[in-house]
């Protein structure tokens, strides 16, 4: 029996690798003598650059940028087997690297995420996968660019600060000092967000509250993202203001469109493309997946739909193993998923289930396979 085990983080109690390695346990407990390949997995948030360094080969680098709030930070970024490069705008622009007391969009910036694309061309990597899950920024990817050589003057001639506040004084934007190795370079956007820039559905009203904005906060950010889109249409002449995905992480979506011809893709699909999960399938059993929780919005772009989808194509058997099943999770059984473990064998706590996460994965993956076994024996049989 050859088993793929190919599961997202539980966030907050496991990361992608240690839920693979878990499940493992539990299976080997059934099936000892199973072959195993584990393919860590990720949508393009929190946990991409592992997945992607683990699954498709390469090594980890960390340096020193410039974090959200302009104070120094180390980030890690991963260069693959095959020299592209692959980073998470949160490592060096993200939510966790703010305090809950200093939390404000209006000040918070993308340049260290630039000084990472940066730091991946002076690797000589010339293909690039970004994921932009989880940004602390609403900046349109100001800093970023910034970063990258993009010099932004308001009136009289000064260059911009940090942060989306500082794009209501935007009068000019001169690329003619970008960093000439971005033209030669294939951007990809690992995202599934697809917000436009501004709006009811953009950017700062959809994702701002939770970045520390206030409705006040919200309506200027709007406005400067606005005004943002409109100098770009008059002096780069692109139009971006109603593109799907240029809302994600605070309008960095844009940023990386209009200044590094980047192209959005599926977050889930561009993992799977990478660590080439089809190269397996043709010989293989069972595929299990899994992720922190399911439920109805689990079709919208997640790893266990993600990889039930791509599965499908070879008509095998896919089983996702997780933490919570929530609301609407049924859902998923018309997306390629055919079948739900949790990982909970009792009523208790929240805060129980992730402090023994491991173990109970273990189990839950015990569990399921001897369900397998007895339908195995089953079948042969002739039961079934």
């Amino acid at each position: 029996m050859k088993i793929i085990i190919a599961p997202d983080s539980f966030k907050g109690s496991n990361t992608t690798i240690a839920v693979a390695n878990t499940i493992e346990k539990g299976i080997r407990k059934v099936f000892p003598d199973a072959e195993i390949v584990k393919i860590p997995i990720a949508d393009g948030g929190e946990g991409t650059v592992d997945a992607l360094v683990l699954g498709a080969g390469g090594k980890f680098k960390e340096i020193t940028v410039t974090g959200p709030l302009g104070e120094k930070v180390q980030a890690k970024y991963g260069i693959l087997d095959n020299g592209a490069a692959v980073i998470e705008m949160a490592a060096a622009s993200g939510l966790p690297l703010v305090p809950e007391n200093k939390k404000n969009p209006m000040v918070t910036t993308t340049y260290g995420t630039g000084e990472l694309i940066k730091a991946a061309l002076d690797d000589g990597c010339r293909k690039i996968v970004i994921g932009i899950g989880g940004s602390a920024t609403n900046d349109g990817g100001l800093g970023m660019a910034q970063a990258l050589g993009v010099s932004f003057k308001d009136k009289d001639g000064k260059e911009l600060g940090y942060g989306g506040g500082e794009l209501e004084k935007l009068a000019v934007i001169d690329v003619s000092n970008i960093d000439p190795r971005i033209k030669d370079t294939e951007i990809i956007i690992a995202c599934d967000v697809s917000n436009p820039l501004c709006g009811e559905k953009g950017a700062s009203a959809v994702y701002g509250p939770q970045k520390g904005a206030t409705p006040e906060m919200v309506k200027q950010l709007d406005a400067n993202l606005r005004h943002f889109a409109r100098i770009i249409k008059e002096q780069l002449g692109q139009d971006i203001i109603d593109v799907p995905g240029t809302g994600a992480a605070g309008g960095l979506g844009a940023g990386l469109i209009v200044f590094c011809g980047a192209q959005l893709k599926s977050g889930i699909e561009t993992v799977l493309d990478v660590v080439n999960i089809d190269r397996h399938l043709p010989t293989t059993d069972l595929v299990i997946t899994g992720e922190g929780k399911i439920d109805g919005q689990s079709i919208y772009g997640k790893v266990p739909v993600g990889v039930g989808q791509r599965v499908k194509k070879y008509n095998l058997p896919v089983l996702a193993i997780v933490g919570d099943i929530g609301d609407g999770a049924s859902a998923v059984y018309d997306y390629g998923v055919d079948g739900i473990m949790s990982t909970v064998n009792k009523a208790m706590p929240l805060s129980e289930a992730m402090g023994r996460s491991s173990e109970l994965l273990e189990d839950a993956a015990e569990r399921v396979m001897r369900i397998i076994k007895i339908g195995m024996v089953m079948r042969r049989s002739d039961i079934l």
